[in-house]
């Protein structure tokens, strides 16, 4: 009998989970989500096919916590094992610190030293381990295996990792960690299959959704990327601020007398996309509104994109190779072109029907550097990983 692993994806007001056979190809068997936890909890579940086979919306759901959710959850995943042995969960967690270079099996040793970690991914970190304790008491039994988002990065150049404080920070750990390495790692994998030819060369893939990030890459390993010391940092997001001046935070402290409850709060939920356009973090509203605070979070988002982008030709000697992921990265052409654009002087050039028609390839043939356009997919990441410290 084929064995099956779930894997579980789960961000502040969402979880994302998929049912994988545990041989090769290791094909999804059923995949889904539950979205806007905390407000109107709305679940989705798809068989193999993609069809979808459950729906379920929570109008009043605003109690239910990420933990309430995960009973209806393993119950719909076991429903579609379809004959198939669940052996094991793997989880996405956003940081591993220093001590978590890969996947590993979590112990209460490793679960209490992941929960220590939470003050350097806030916004991340206790969803991520909510999830893990709630099986740990419903299914006690079932081996669960934790990956971070971290680990991809920890081959980074060691100056790469160093922030320009004293030396003491760097040796208590404060350093540049980045982020986002499940979707690179896949990212990575993927690319070598499309293009082997290009896959060890210079190579930048923008990670771009309601989080951001983009990381330079050398025969598929990271060499620098735009998120340091949290998941704060770099790129402009939907909520979140992306890289802002320190003298704004003592500005906040010295003139405003904000606490830092009140500076967390700004910097990780009213900022970015929605501070800037004062509507909205979906960049699907933005790019359809007409206000000039919206295009002006859509311009903002693409020229801080591109900044980023380029400083990171730095790391890896040029660029050979550029990767557009994550929803907006997939989804949105006009983002594409503007970044693009912004881009030209390092000789990217874009065939604007391809781009239109999310093609894989979207650069045209004058163009010095290959433009693509690659579907992520952390869940499957999550999967192989699990599968192997399993050794199923």
């Amino acid at each position: 009998m084929t064995d099956a692993v779930l894997t579980i994806n789960a961000g502040s007001s969402s979880i994302k989970f998929g049912v994988f056979e545990t041989t090769p190809p290791q094909n999804p068997v059923a995949h889904g989500n539950v979205e806007r936890i905390g407000s109107a909890p709305h679940f989705e579940g798809f068989d193999e096919t993609g069809q979808k086979t459950a729906e379920k919306h929570w109008e009043h759901g605003a109690e239910l916590s990420h933990e309430a959710l995960l009973e209806p959850i393993l119950r719909w995943a076991e429903s579609h094992l379809q004959g198939k042995k669940l052996v094991g969960v793997g989880h996405r967690i956003v940081h591993g610190g220093t001590l978590f270079s890969s996947p590993v099996r979590l112990d209460p040793d490793i679960i209490n030293a992941l929960e220590r970690l939470t003050p350097l991914a806030p916004l991340h970190q206790p969803h991520n381990l909510a999830p893990v304790n709630t099986i740990k008491t419903l299914r006690p039994d079932l081996p669960q295996i934790g990956c971070f988002d971290t680990a991809f990065h920890h081959g980074m150049p060691e100056l790469a990792t160093w922030m320009p404080l004293p030396a003491r920070y760097h040796v208590a750990g404060v350093r540049r960690y980045g982020f986002h390495g499940l979707s690179y790692e896949f990212i990575a994998s993927r690319f070598a299959q499309l293009d082997p030819v290009n896959a060890d060369r210079r190579i930048i893939a923008a990670h771009l959704g309601n989080g951001a990030s983009a990381c330079a890459m050398l025969c598929g390993k990271s060499i620098g990327t735009s998120m340091g010391f949290t998941a704060l940092d770099g790129l402009m997001m939907g909520t979140r601020t992306g890289a802002l001046d320190p003298g704004v935070l003592l500005y906040m402290m010295e003139q405003e007398k904000l606490t830092a409850a009140k500076i967390s709060q700004i910097l990780y939920h009213e900022s970015g996309l929605l501070g800037v356009s004062c509507e909205s973090s979906d960049m699907r509203s933005l790019l359809a509104s007409s206000r000039s605070d919206s295009r002006r979070a859509v311009a903002l988002f693409c020229y801080r994109a591109a900044c980023e982008i380029a400083s990171l030709t730095v790391a890896i000697g040029g660029l050979d190779a550029l990767i557009f992921t994550a929803g907006v990265g997939e989804n949105a052409a006009p983002i594409r072109q503007e970044i693009c654009q912004a881009l030209a002087h390092l000789g990217i050039s874009l065939d604007e029907a391809a781009n239109v028609r999310h093609k894989p390839v979207i650069s045209d043939k004058t163009s010095k550097v290959a433009v693509w356009v690659i579907p992520t997919d952390e869940e499957a990441m999550i999967a192989r990983h699990t599968i192997r410290i399993l050794g199923c």
